[in-house]
Parts: C-alpha cells; structure tokens; sequence
C-alpha cells in the first residue's frame, strides 16, 4: 500500500534528551488520523520533523513511497506538507495576507508582489473557516480565537496534501469548532492527510478515523478511533484510569478580597468591550468565567492586572485603590495574572526556566531578599509540585513542551504569592493528566486563603472545578451563580443569549 506519508525508526535527540525513540509511523491519503500523547511524549517534535522544521538524528521520511529529507520548511511545503502549530507562528506587525503568503508571494509579469491577488485568496482561505476579518488588518490587532484562524488558513494555501494540526481548536469558541471540522472533512474527502493532535478527547474521537498513542517517545498504541473510547486513550497515554479534577471547596464569606464595580472598556479593533461589569470575589473562592469569544473576560483580567488604562470603573484589592496603580505596582500588591497567549505575553523564550518563573518576583531576586539559592530552591520546588518535565531549571523555557511551558507560567504566578490569582486559559494546550494537577493547585491555592480567577472555553472544566461561575457575553454577566446549581446547557444558553438577543 502507498502511503501518504511514512515516519520509519525516526530519532530525535537533544543533548542528552531522547525526544523520540525509533517511531514508525504511516498516513494515509484522505484519513484523519489522531495523534495523542501526554506533554513532552514525542508529538511535536515528530510533527516538527514531518514539516521541515527540524531533521530526524535517525530515520527515514518517505513522501507516497519516495525516500525524502527536509532541511526547511520551504522544501516540505513544496511537497505538499503544511503544519498548524499549537503555539501562532505569525509576524504581529505584518498583515493577515502578508502572513499568509510570506515567503510565498504571488507576484505579476514584471515580479513585483500582486497585493490585491493575496488579498483576494486571502479572504476566500479565510471565509472557508467562517472568518470575516480584513486581509488589511495587522495580526497583532486580532484577538486569539482570530490568530488562530489565520494561523490554519496559512497551512491551507497552496496544494496541500499533508496537514498536522497542532491543538488547532485550542483557542476557538465551541461556535467555531463545528466549521473548522467541516473544512477538516471537506480536505479529507479531496484526499489530505490530516495528523490531528488534540488533549481534547471527545473532539479527537469525533473527527478521526484512526489514533495513535505516544508515550516518552515512543508509539504505544495504535487502533480505529471507532473501536476505543476515552477510557482506552487515557489508560494508554498515563497507564492509569481517567484522571479527573477533585471536588470544588465550599465557598467562602467573608470581606471581599477583590471588588469590582461598573467596569467599562470600550471597545477597539482586536479588543472586545466589557460594559458595566460588577465583582465581588472573597479569599478561598475559585470562580470560573465562561463565554464565547469576544465576550470580554480576557479584557477583564486584563483590565484587573492594569493593562487597560483607560478603563472606567471602581477596581479595589482589599482596601486598596487599584486605579492609579501600574502593572508592576498591581503584581507587588498581591495581583497576578497568567495570560491566554503564553509565547506573546506570558515568557520570554529565551531565557532560562528559573528565571521565567521569577518574573514576577523580579524585585526580591534582584533585590537580596531573594537569592540565588533560594530562587533555584523554589524553583525546583514548584517543579516537583506542578510535576514539570523540564532537563534542568538552566535550560531555555522555549525546549519545553507547550503543556510544561503553561506550568511553567503557572509556576511564576505561584512564587510571586498571589493574593488573587487570574488565570485565562490556563489548561490550553495540556495533557489530561496536567489539567488536573493545574485544576487542583488552583484549588490547593484558595484553600491557603487565595482567590482564584480562572477563564476557560471548556464548560465541563469550569464546572469541576469552580465554586462559582460568571457567564459573560457581550462584555456583560449573564448569568452568575454558585458551580452546585448549574450545568453545561445553562452555561452554554447564557453564554449565547445576549449574542442572540443583539443579532
């Protein structure tokens, strides 16, 4: 049988890391094929390999039967090879048509780049993923859920014959997910191969025909996604049974830790309004935000952490006035923030683990009251409690997997001993089993007297784990009630209610 695409006893090593250990692996033409594993099982970097983006140690690619290496991604993508990256690989200042067509310009008979032809293919790509946005618009004016869109439509242009998609609907809204598994079915019928990694498990189920399981490098397990359940994936990935978020803690009285009242920030191009928002949160509480895109709760966070000066409203931390107050001056008070876009805003890529997770304390590491040893110590103590995969607290964050990078931004939120920690996606991008362990640290932190705010596109996950939820939609609440007396139906009504009624 001719495949679409063959991995055979691929290696990848690293130093003296072993990232994958001689992995076969087949595609064939028109199948979606799932691609499952814990963070740092061998995923990407296999992915990384097949796109040109990095070369085997060891090991053979075969493109349908013909023997192939990539040494760039320009040669892979002339044969036929696209990939959507978990984390955007997109030029913020460059616009929605110059990063779709960078390095691959459409140009007229004298040579010179045909604007209006990128920006005509542009927005066709774009509408088959139901986007409306402008290929005039700059990326970095775009929000997430957008970037996204765009970061898929990139991999779309040109004769794509193999597409590895790399958690691809981590930042779509649950309205968007049905249209970009239409567009994923519409491929696979015109005969693509599609890798598809995913941690959400019922949406790998639902788009795949077969899966193949990695662990620490290796392929474990292989099977027709029709004959397994999540179970199966589960107990393959981690060896053990569906790991799940333990029961919420009770929710707390007391004064107010954070208050909130009549927030407003207008809204501007690749940022949603909030519109009169009142909160009131005490110590011990986690309250769980949910909504669809746009609806405002990243601009909230954003708005309580001082990114938005122009916010109008009464922002208060205990007693504290927090108008007048800057970022820094926010974070010092006992206010931290781990945003939804780790790689933009969340680390700086090149520096080591230790150092991005004390950013936040920057003033006692540099200050004496924080030394060296004691840095590295809580660095290393978050690392056991969080369970991240790293080779040592001296390498760059950028080595890490996506899910042990988001614990490493956890981790920096953590040292900086949070009175109120604001979480924004804070399980995007991770294994089943490191989305309990951040579930349950967020409710190991409030049971030491914190108040956790988390923000998260997965109702079921906001339900496990909140004492409370606020629904927003249209930068309002719409619907505000304790974790015990809701469910997903009424999560997802509220959620859509406010953009029905505005249509």
């Amino acid at each position: 049988m001719t495949f679409a695409l063959e991995a055979r006893g691929v290696h990848k090593r690293y130093g003296g890391a072993h990232a994958l250990r001689g992995v076969d692996f087949a595609l064939k033409a028109g199948e979606v094929h799932a691609l499952i594993g814990a963070n740092g099982a061998g995923k990407s970097t296999l992915c990384k390999i097949i796109a040109g983006i990095e070369e085997p140690t060891e090991g053979d690619l075969l493109v349908e039967s013909v023997p192939t290496r990539f040494a760039s991604v320009r040669e892979a993508a002339a044969s036929g090879i696209g990939m959507v990256h978990q984390e955007l690989m997109l030029f913020p200042d460059l616009t929605v048509a110059e990063n779709l067509f960078l390095g691959r310009e459409i140009t007229d008979r004298l040579g010179l780049v045909d604007a209006a032809a990128q920006k005509k293919a542009a927005a066709e790509t774009l509408a088959r993923l139901g986007q409306t946005v402008s290929p005039d618009t700059k990326v970095r004016e775009l929000p997430v859920g957008v970037r996204q869109a765009v970061e898929i439509a990139k991999a779309l242009i040109g004769d794509t014959k193999v597409l590895l998609m790399d958690e691809p609907t981590s930042a779509l809204s649950p309205a968007e997910i049905p249209v970009l598994f239409g567009v994923i079915r519409k491929l696979a019928a015109q005969g693509v191969a599609i890798v598809y990694i995913s941690h959400r498990l019922d949406e790998l189920l639902e788009i795949s025909d077969r899966v193949t399981v990695m662990r620490d490098g290796l392929i474990v397990a292989q099977a027709q996604c029709c004959d397994v359940d999540k179970d199966w994936i589960v107990r393959e990935m981690t060896g053990r049974a569906e790991l799940t978020a333990s029961a919420a803690a009770p929710v707390l009285t007391g004064e107010p830790v954070l208050r909130v009242k009549n927030l407003k920030i207008s809204a501007r191009e690749g940022r949603s309004a909030v519109r009169g928002v009142d909160l009131s949160v005490c110590a011990g509480e986690v309250v769980g935000f949910y909504g669809l895109m746009g609806a405002g709760r990243t601009e909230l966070f954003e708005a309580l952490i001082g990114l938005h000066r122009d916010a109008e409203g009464e922002q208060r931390l205990g007693d504290r006035d927090l108008k007048s107050l800057s970022v820094t001056d926010r974070i010092e008070a006992g206010l931290v923030l781990a945003p939804e876009d780790r790689q933009r805003d969340g680390l700086l890529p090149n520096l080591s683990i230790m150092r991005n997770m004390s950013l936040s304390s920057l003033g006692e590491v540099f200050g004496g009251m924080f030394g060296k040893g004691s840095e590295r110590e809580a660095a290393g103590r978050l690392v056991d409690t969080l369970r991240i995969k790293i080779p040592s607290l001296d390498h760059p964050v950028q080595s890490l997997s996506g899910g042990n990078q988001q614990k490493v931004v956890l981790s920096r939120c953590l040292m900086a001993g949070p009175k109120v920690l604001l979480l924004d996606e804070p399980t995007r991008g991770v294994d089943v089993a490191a989305k309990a362990e951040i579930l349950d640290q967020m409710r190991r932190l409030a049971a030491e007297g914190a108040a956790v705010l988390f923000a998260s596109s997965d109702s079921s996950e906001i339900l496990a784990a909140a004492t409370r939820v606020i629904v927003m939609s249209r930068g309002r609440i719409a619907l505000e009630a304790a974790a015990s007396e809701v469910n997903e139906s009424m999560l997802a009504k509220a959620a859509a209610a406010e953009v029905e009624f505005a249509a």
